[in-house]
């Protein structure tokens, strides 16, 4: 790419950017004027190893204009039916291993996190389909992230919905 730069002892001189730089101005303008990501929080009484069993349903007026409420709705709705699938039997085991955990030396735990790793996974998948099938065209990405609670050093998995940039940035590999 050619540029024209207008300095007063080389007025008419042109210089050549390389691709790389023209890249990282482009990286670095587009990181600057993505909105800060939303992050959807636990909402329900009963958490499994960071794992909260449903996610509030309420619209957040940040994604207005960008997502349609129904969808949101209808998104976290089946966020919610995983999690009410899988999160009972999760308790049922914790219970459980808690009441051998002497007798075993702690593994009779090993089935909850077992269990919990599949309800995370069900989870991603459930939200990488969604993004694939809507959220990417609308410019948004929702996936599963661990972040730590802001009452107590305490972690817990939260929804966070970033925002894409307009223009894709391609890296060569």
């Amino acid at each position: 790419m050619s540029v024209l730069l207008p300095n007063m002892a080389d007025f008419d001189t042109i210089y050549e950017l390389d691709e790389e730089d023209e890249r990282v101005v482009s990286e670095e303008h587009l990181v600057k004027y993505c909105p800060e990501p939303v992050i959807m929080r636990g909402a329900g009484h009963i958490t499994v190893f960071g794992l909260s069993n449903k996610f509030d349903t309420e619209f957040p007026s940040v994604l207005t204009g960008k997502v349609a409420p129904e969808e949101f709705k209808t998104s976290i709705s089946r966020v919610n039916a995983c999690l009410k699938k899988n999160l009972p039997v999760n308790v049922k085991w914790l219970l459980c291993g808690c009441l051998c955990c002497c007798c075993t030396v702690g593994f009779s735990l090993w089935p909850v996190i077992c269990l919990n790793k599949r309800a995370r996974r069900s989870i991603q998948k459930l939200l990488e389909w969604e993004n694939n099938r809507l959220y990417h065209k609308l410019g948004l990405h929702w996936k599963l992230s661990k972040r730590k609670c802001e009452s107590s050093n305490m972690m817990e998995y939260v929804i966070l919905i970033e925002f894409l940039p307009k223009y894709p940035i391609f890296r060569p590999d």
